[in-house]
């Protein structure tokens, strides 16, 4: 089960989300870092759904892991603006 981190504040809806398994490591190639720091991606374990439900009411997302495909399958995360690094799947959303 992935993690899910949800914080809010009087404007933003931040979902971080990450599988367990990513947390702690880093990943590189190129030019291209992601440090899968556990004090930012650490949050409690959530079902595929839950995750989901709380990317739909985001503002700012940052996904790493097997949650990009889900919310690439659902229309929240558009397979093009998929990074891969090490073949990690990362991905970053803003909603204005």
């Amino acid at each position: 089960m992935p993690f899910l981190r949800v914080i809010r504040t009087q404007s933003e809806v931040l979902v971080i989300v990450c599988d367990p398994e990513l947390l702690g490591k880093k990943f590189k190639q190129g030019e291209l870092r992601l440090e899968v720091n556990e004090s930012f991606y650490r949050g409690t374990e959530a079902s595929v759904k839950e995750c989901i439900a709380a990317l739909r009411e985001a503002t700012i997302a940052n996904l790493v892991g097997s949650i990009v495909r889900h919310a690439i399958k659902v229309g929240i995360i558009e397979r093009a603006n998929v990074l891969r690094i090490q073949n990690v799947p990362h991905a970053q959303l803003v909603r204005f």
